[in-house]
């Protein structure tokens, strides 16, 4: 008989996971009562406000923003390749030997059941907030608003759970019977939650310029809702969304995304907050404990080209950016914004890289076993220091994207493009802004440069170019393999020649890819042990 242990924590012993906003010197605390209970506890604002920030900080744990988020969805990418000495469980994700035992899939689902039950706990209790506080100590407005945070954010955990294991379990915390665990929910009526928490979101969520940096706002809940819709091929419905989105603009310079000091400008929708400042003693425990600090990210020291190494840039994507060969034009300056290689400069400009070349194989014997590796720039910290340990002990305080405008813009091109009776030319022209920006200002599509390597005349040309400019522009930020699921297309990249005549010979021979099995992952082990809802008949095909 299967014991019942429901991953998330009930939240009236949820304790102290916080948010850093646009003042990072100021942090907003929630106490940590062994007693919590929602009669007692919303009494005041600040007490309101500490439980929405509580929702966010599941996004900082190792399943999340600090480590699974990452390497899981660019090494099943092909994003990365593996170090030879990169831990079993990383390389799994590159090879697909990953099973149900899986830790950090594990950790990913119960940091999404985590951050789904702090949410649910504020949710849930609106009434009671409205009725134990006075509208003189928390306006109908800010406490609407607050509402529509936690509803964003319960969303967005379901997205990530849906696009990653397709029927997952919908807890709402408002049948008693969820404490008896809860069955696998089918995945359209999951995406009828996201949806309509999301439409919520919207009307109550703040705008970017009357909220603090980093909260969820109005603009995030409309672009998560065409998020949506865009993956479950409702075109219209996502276009619809996305055209409610104003007052952001792509950053005039590509890398000012990816630093520490430019984060939350004009093109974050959302991103996740980070800050070596904050503290974060409790790094490797947070996916289980729900206490103590994790402010910091791991992401420089993992994918650190002159510390661990852990993974480098793949060859597939670097050929993937265009050369000056290629459009007889220009060759795109985002490879170097993304990628590091020998001979370019960092440390503010004052040190030259040097990155050697590596042996993927114990014996090579051919030139497939050696490969040119190619460091990330983007979210590492060398623009500014000469190692990622300088900066802090190997931690990072850069935020991570979760939606920036230039990815709207190519999901909005995407659904013009599909959507009945839209338009090519339109659709065309959101990419362009893309390509516009002013400090990669590349040749457009539609022109005799693009129109040689990527035509955009039909909707399957405008497809082939709309999955290069995302894979360019987007690269390293957790969406392309999702992408190519939701395009169905991944069977065909992981198996085609390009893609393994540029792998090394070791990494070819150790990749088994099995479709349609790895289009989802498998419901964690102690997920099925422990849910008496959820047998392992119940377990995605194939695992």
């Amino acid at each position: 008989m299967k014991k019942l242990k429901i991953y998330f924590i009930p939240a009236l012993f949820f304790s102290a996971l916080v948010l850093f906003f646009s003042c990072k010197a100021d942090k907003l605390q929630l106490t940590n009562p062994n007693n919590l209970s929602p009669d007692t506890y919303f009494t005041t604002a600040a007490q309101v406000e500490s439980a929405v920030n509580a929702i966010y900080g599941s996004l900082q744990t190792t399943g999340m923003y600090n480590r699974g988020m990452w390497y899981g969805n660019e090494n099943m990418g092909h994003e990365n390749t593996c170090n030879s000495q990169q831990e079993a469980d990383k390389r799994q994700w590159l090879n697909f030997t990953f099973d149900a035992t899986h830790g950090l899939i594990e950790a990913y689902w119960s940091s999404c059941y985590r951050g789904i039950n702090k949410a649910n706990f504020v949710i849930n209790n609106a009434e009671l907030i409205k009725t134990n506080i006075s509208v003189s100590l928390l306006s109908d407005a800010k406490r609407d608003k607050y509402i529509g945070e936690a509803k964003f954010l319960r969303a967005l955990y379901y997205f990530f759970l849906v696009d990653k294991f397709g029927d997952v379990p919908l807890y709402l915390g408002v049948d008693p019977l969820e404490s008896a665990g809860v069955a696998r929910t089918p995945k359209a009526q999951v995406w009828a939650q996201i949806e309509a928490d999301c439409e919520d979101a919207a009307a109550k969520c703040f705008s970017k310029a009357d909220e603090q940096a980093g909260r969820a706002t109005s603009g995030a809940a409309w672009a998560l809702l065409g998020k949506a819709r865009l993956y479950q091929k409702n075109y219209q419905g996502a276009l619809d969304a996305f055209n409610n989105i104003t007052g952001y603009s792509l950053e005039p310079v590509y890398f000012n995304n990816f630093m520490e000091e430019t984060e939350n400008g004009p093109e974050s929708l959302f991103e996740v907050q980070f800050s070596i400042a904050a503290g974060y003693s409790s790094q490797w425990n947070s996916d289980r404990t729900d206490e103590g600090l994790n402010e910091a990210c791991f992401r420089g020291q993992e994918y650190g080209c002159l510390n661990w190494f852990n993974v480098f840039v793949s060859e597939d994507l670097w050929n993937e950016f265009e050369t000056a060969a290629a459009n007889g034009v220009k060759t795109d300056p985002r490879r170097g914004y993304c990628c590091y290689q020998t001979g370019d400069l960092y440390d503010n400009n004052t040190l030259t890289m040097t990155i050697d070349p590596v042996t993927v194989a114990a014996t090579p014997t051919s030139e497939a076993d050696f490969y040119v590796r190619r460091g990330w720039r983007k979210y590492q910290n060398y623009y500014k220091a000469a190692t990622e340990g300088a900066v802090a002990g190997n931690e990072s305080g850069i935020n991570m994207k979760v939606i920036r405008y230039a990815d709207v813009l190519l999901m909005k091109a995407e659904a013009e493009a599909n959507r009945s009776g839209g338009s090519l030319a339109t659709a065309v022209g959101y990419m362009n802004q893309v390509r516009a920006r002013a400090d990669v200002n590349m040749p457009l599509y539609g022109t005799a440069a693009m129109d040689a390597i990527y035509p955009v005349g039909t909707l399957d040309e405008f497809m082939t170019a709309l999955e290069h400019e995302r894979k360019v522009e987007l690269c390293g930020e957790q969406i392309r393999f999702s992408d190519l699921v939701r395009w169905d297309k991944l069977n065909t990249f992981l198996t085609s020649a390009k893609l393994l005549n540029s792998i090394p010979k070791a990494d070819k021979a150790a990749l088994v890819f099995s479709y349609p099995k790895n289009m989802l992952w498998p419901i964690p082990q102690k997920e099925i042990d422990v849910n008496p809802k959820i047998e392992q008949a119940d377990q995605n095909p194939g695992y």
